[in-house]
């Protein structure tokens, strides 16, 4: 009919912006210099040439991370023994590895492994466990294998589907269980001395 414009473009269905996507490599073809220059306030983590796009964390998530990592900055920050730091924020496991942790703690005498677009290694990180199953997996198990073979002193889970911290501490290559702390208990720390939390307080900030 005359007079009348057609724009098929907006008949078709809804696709992915495959040319923005066609930018970025293939997975299992990325290394760490494609990796770092991600620029995204998502948490995306990096393994053996894969990317990994994690969960956006819930409020009741990031409330207790705020809790925890307040808490521990507080305790640091007192006797300067270093910098205390929380997600998005890089962490170098190993040539080819990368994880997020939730909160992450570098003692002063290891300064220069903190870098400005990544951290190479910690001495102690927090893992704030989500519900997701998957989530639970990567933090119970894969985080606490791959956070010990980076020689990782300390290794926090935050579980509040269980109600329960568990507190790792790196002996040789494994960790093994500082403590298992339940409300009405204060979890301790190993590496630091006299730090410790309010568990009850820690899943409380969650509500």
């Amino acid at each position: 009919m005359a007079g009348t414009t057609t724009h098929p473009q907006r008949s078709r269905s809804p696709q992915p912006a495959w040319e923005i996507a066609r930018i970025y490599p293939d997975q299992g073809c990325w290394d760490e210099s494609d990796y770092l220059e991600l620029d995204t306030n998502h948490l995306i983590e990096f393994s053996d040439g894969f990317v990994e796009v994690l969960p956006m964390p819930t409020q009741s998530h990031q409330l207790i991370v705020q809790f925890l990592s307040n808490a521990l900055l507080a305790f640091v920050t007192a006797g300067r023994l270093g910098r205390v730091l929380f997600a998005p924020l890089r962490v170098r496991l190993r040539k080819g590895r990368y994880r997020e942790p939730d909160v992450v703690f570098m003692l002063a005498a290891h300064k220069a492994r903190m870098r400005e677009k990544y951290w190479d290694g910690a001495d102690l990180v927090m893992e704030v466990v989500s519900d997701d199953p998957e989530s639970r997996e990567r933090d119970l198990v894969t985080k606490r294998t791959e956070y010990a073979a980076a020689g990782i002193a300390e290794y926090w889970i935050v579980d509040p589907q269980e109600r329960r911290v568990t507190v790792l501490a790196l002996q040789g290559k494994r960790y093994a269980v500082h403590g298992e702390f339940r409300p009405g208990q204060r979890a301790t720390s190993r590496l630091l001395h006299g730090f410790s939390v309010n568990v009850s307080a820690t899943f409380a900030a969650g509500k």
